[in-house]
């Protein structure tokens, strides 16, 4: 099938080259010339595993192509992807003008029946409004689709090819088609595909993000409590982790969520369900704890360490997540900015995150080069980003490099008394 996907960030470039690797024909589009440039070369606009690779191949075999030329790729199309941004507003809302936008120049180019998905994160009634901008632009028939994406960065393209689940808001029975086709590649080991109305497939994406942040916050609260009472979190994460209606998963503590997805869905569910006239008191304290959360790890050096000012800090891990290079609104920030303002000299280090800390931070603190570099004379190492390659590090090494051996584990990445034993003062979350 002929596909177009407009918007080449994130959600855009990881669909498109899927879709080709299934043997689609995908032409991916964005008004940024020189991202089409760069993305022709076969160099990648951020970091994903597995994303690069993917892209090089589809392109050699000819099935995904890259273009400004939205018109001409509209025209080519029998399914029109939108993954094009939603930038929050101050009130938390999502800012629709690009995928309407996008909707118009839809309308304009199209030469027979189309099938427009949208695929960026929207709230709901969004498919209500890009079929009246469409409508009002062509006398060609559409079809307008809700197809919410569920993908977790530093694992997007396997969450793409072997999904969970598909969850299609469609409402016409020849769109419904076009969809099942388009995704039954991806489904045959069984993963349902979930067709809806429109609105109940826009409300999925967000509830799904809430739901997943509340046991985040929530478990956060529970590791507070257990450094007041004296219980270790972790074996009450895998007592509670054990139980079939749980189930292990984000019950990890640790130092407050980040990202793109998260924080920015859980302000607009709260944001469109208040202008149904109904507060979402759960996701207010949600947000709350997040917050606070962020603040917790400085909090612990202040107490161990103060005064702060003059001291030297590692920093392990600056990206809101392992294997990506994403630092939006990234708990690492909050930290450095308290330890800045402190009068604390930071030394950073992450695998892929550098050259986006730089854009953050400029001069203001020091790039190391490796995890080992950042200890040279450090008064702590504080560990912000759960990387792989910070589970089993050189002790000995680490105590020799730094000034006083002591950790602040965001993450709980080390047992404690591996850590004494290891002659380390060592500080953890909830335990």
């Amino acid at each position: 099938m002929k596909l177009a996907v407009i918007g080449t960030g994130y959600v855009g470039l990881v669909i498109g080259a899927c879709f080709a690797e299934t043997g689609n024909t995908v032409v991916c589009v964005d008004k940024d010339a020189a991202k089409i440039r760069t993305l022709r070369r076969g160099r990648m606009p951020i970091y994903e595993p597995g994303l690069e690779e993917l892209v090089r191949r589809n392109v050699a075999e000819g099935r995904l192509t890259f273009t400004t030329m939205l018109a001409r790729a509209v025209r080519q199309a029998h399914a029109i992807f939108v993954a094009v941004g939603t930038p929050q507003g101050e009130d938390g809302s999502a800012d629709l003008n690009h995928v309407l936008g996008v909707a118009r120049d839809v309308a304009k180019a199209m030469n027979g029946y189309k099938v427009i998905v949208d695929k960026s994160t929207v709230p709901v009634g969004t498919a209500a409004r890009v079929r009246d901008v469409v409508r009002r632009e062509t006398t060609h028939p559409f079809s307008v689709v809700s197809n919410p994406e569920f993908l977790k960065q530093g694992s997007a393209v396997d969450d793409f090819l072997k999904p969970d689940r598909v969850v299609l808001g469609v409402e016409d029975p020849r769109a419904r088609d076009v969809m099942l086709e388009i995704y039954s590649p991806f489904t045959r080991t069984g993963a349902p595909m979930l067709v809806m109305d429109c609105a109940s497939a826009e409300l999925t994406k967000y509830a799904a993000n809430a739901l997943l942040a509340t046991r985040i916050s929530f478990m956060n609260e529970v590791a507070n409590v257990c450094e007041r009472v004296g219980a270790d979190v972790d074996q009450l994460r895998r007592a509670i982790g054990a139980d079939r209606r749980i189930g292990p998963s984000f019950l990890f503590p640790g130092v407050g969520y980040g990202g793109s997805c998260f924080p920015k869905d859980v302000r607009a569910l709260r944001h469109f369900a208040a202008q149904g006239k109904y507060e979402f008191r759960i996701l207010r304290a949600v947000e709350e704890v997040n917050e606070l959360q962020k603040t917790r790890l400085f909090a612990k050096l202040h107490e161990h360490l103060s005064p702060l000012k003059g001291r030297t800090v590692a920093v392990w891990g600056l990206a809101f997540k392992p294997r990506t290079d994403d630092m939006r609104e990234a708990p690492s920030i909050t930290l450095i900015e308290s330890l800045i303002e402190a009068g604390v000299r930071v030394q950073a280090f992450d695998p892929v995150a550098m050259k986006t800390a730089r854009g953050i931070f400029g001069s203001r603190i020091a790039y190391a080069s490796n995890g080992y570099d950042a200890l040279k004379g450090a008064d702590a190492l504080a560990i912000v980003t759960e990387w792989n390659e910070f589970r089993r590090p050189d002790f000995e090494r680490m105590r020799k490099l730094m000034r006083a051996p002591v950790v602040f584990d965001g993450r709980n990445l080390f047992e404690p008394a591996q850590m004494a034993t290891s002659g380390f003062t060592y500080i953890s979350i909830g335990r």
